[in-house]
């Protein structure tokens, strides 16, 4: 019986002592990383993955307000994308979101590297001057159509008032009202809103560039234009890259800037496939030709994304 109770206890007191397994540590820093990582995918798959799958299916069906009602939205095939392909103003608004894409971008591109190449060279207040030229990305879309809007008014416009102060100018020009001005106007007004972006991103990027390559390159005689060509503008690419198609990809479906100005017109001269489709689902409420352009939008932008990509592969590879 003494044997036994001394036995007893030893057992439990070796059992309890026995180390614990542990977790491997790469096993652990992997479900740290999946922790991170979950969230993000749950909010992609919501937010962009759903609504685009969403927009895809619309584009094959009939849906209109009554199916809000009934729930019922009878598949059509290819019945939307017949219709709007067929339709007198998509020849128009293809032709007008590919001038105002760009138009847009060559002038947002060309002026925002000007003005980075301007303040890479440091001088007093530059600091300050460059949060000023933020402010036009700081402001309410809205808010800057519609000042533009009164800018460009044609009898009480600030601009045609300058252009009447000028000796010998006598003229008064319809900025949105007329269909060989409209669009100029249209891309004007979105060219000043993108400038900051442009500028931002292109700035940091010569931020990267070493001196000692600019400071190496003169001594061969490589300043000025020279320096810009075979210094500034190679290890500048990737940055280019990303701000064109970005730029793109954001352009082709500006709506707010037109609605603001020009609501698409005059007589559809400003009106692209992405005020086409708010037409199309919003004042005719045929949702499902809506979303047959938002598709066509969709590829659209692929399909530059995808060759410019190559392109600039190839070039690099060369």
């Amino acid at each position: 019986m003494a044997e036994l109770a001394t036995h007893g206890p030893a057992k439990t007191s070796s059992s309890a002592g026995a180390p614990a397994r542990r977790v491997p540590h790469h096993l652990r820093t992997r479900l740290v990383e999946v922790a991170f990582i979950v969230p993000a995918v749950v909010y992609l798959v919501l937010f962009f993955g759903y609504p685009v799958v969403k927009n895809v299916v619309m584009g094959f069906q009939e849906y209109t307000t009554r199916t809000f009602y009934t729930g019922e939205a009878p598949w059509i095939g290819l019945e939307n994308y017949r219709n709007v392909l067929g339709n007198a103003i998509f020849d128009r608004s293809l032709l007008n979101t590919l001038l105002f894409t760009a138009g847009s971008i060559a002038g947002q591109f060309v002026i925002g590297l000007a003005i980075a190449l301007f303040f890479h060279k440091r001088f007093a207040l530059s600091g300050i001057l460059r949060s000023l030229i933020l402010l036009p990305w700081l402001i309410p879309m809205i808010a800057g159509t519609a000042v533009w809007r009164w800018i460009l008014d044609t009898d009480n416009g600030v601009l045609n008032r300058i252009l009447s102060a000028v000796p010998g100018v006598d003229v008064s020009p319809n900025w949105l009202t007329s269909t060989s001005l409209a669009l100029v106007a249209v891309i004007g007004v979105n060219i000043w809103l993108g400038i900051p972006f442009n500028m931002t991103i292109l700035y940091g990027g010569l931020q990267e560039i070493p001196e000692e390559l600019y400071e190496a390159g003169s001594l061969d005689g490589a300043t000025g234009w020279r320096a810009f060509r075979h210094i500034t503008w190679p290890l500048l690419r990737p940055v280019v890259t990303v701000v064109l198609v970005l730029g793109v990809v954001y352009t082709v479906k500006v709506l707010d800037v037109i609605l603001g100005l020009t609501n698409g017109g005059p007589a559809n001269s400003t009106q692209t496939i992405s005020t086409f489709a708010y037409d199309m689902s919003f004042r005719q409420f045929d949702f499902g030709a809506g979303a047959a352009l938002g598709n066509i939008l969709i590829v659209i932008s692929l399909v530059f994304a995808v060759v410019y990509l190559r392109l600039n592969r190839k070039a690099v590879d060369e």
